[in-house]
């Protein structure tokens, strides 16, 4: 008898449906899943910038989806490839504006904070950053970062500290390092979908 296991191994049934979804999701309907992402949706939304079909970008929508982000914008060129999403592109609210400029506008207009992530002079450490929760998080191009559009619009911005030799790292990797500072600082521990108490962490 093995002295190992592993509790997420799904029971045989599940591999009936191939989907990168929790237990609890299997076998529903696409809409259905999105319906029940909705009720739950937390206020940040997520802007990549894409000028050079970025393959990063359908890892930061499997990221936004993880963190149950409102909405994902893509803004320059429309297409993507979808792969790296997992599927999460189906349940996941992705939109595409030609400028970012009219983008970041309007969602400040509704009240919300723009915050560039980027390793730019001047920004401060992701680490202990207060997340407002109606943030807009704005990612810009691989090798290249956050547009001088977006940035003379930002409210604020933020770098990951590294402590290494590489200059940064790729954007599906920001992306869920910085989501889950936001979740760390502006959200409650996640509810579980079963219905059940969510598991409280152990005082250290």
């Amino acid at each position: 008898m093995t002295r190992f296991s592993n509790p997420a191994w799904p029971a045989p049934e599940a591999f009936g449906d191939p989907r990168n979804v929790i237990d609890h999701f299997k076998y529903w309907r696409h809409d259905a899943i999105r319906a029940a992402l909705d009720a739950r949706r937390h206020p940040f939304v997520v802007v990549l910038e894409n000028f050079a079909h970025d393959f990063n970008i359908s890892t930061a929508i499997r990221n936004a989806n993880a963190f149950l982000a409102r909405e994902v914008w893509i803004v320059g060129r429309r297409r993507y490839d979808r792969r790296g999403a997992m599927g999460t592109h189906r349940y996941q609210h992705v939109h595409h504006a030609p400028d970012q400029a009219e983008l970041l506008t309007r969602l400040r207009g509704e009240g919300m904070r723009i915050v560039a992530v980027d390793n730019i002079e001047g920004a401060r450490s992701l680490v202990g950053y207060a997340w407002h929760p109606a943030s807009v998080m704005v990612f810009g191009q691989e090798s290249i970062g956050v547009s001088p559009e977006s940035l003379a619009l930002a409210d604020d911005a933020v770098y990951i500290p590294q402590y290494g030799s590489t200059r940064s790292i790729n954007v599906g990797s920001a992306s869920a390092i910085a989501m889950y500072s936001y979740a760390a600082s502006a959200l409650p521990p996640p509810a579980p979908w079963d219905g059940a108490a969510p598991v409280q962490p152990a005082d250290q």
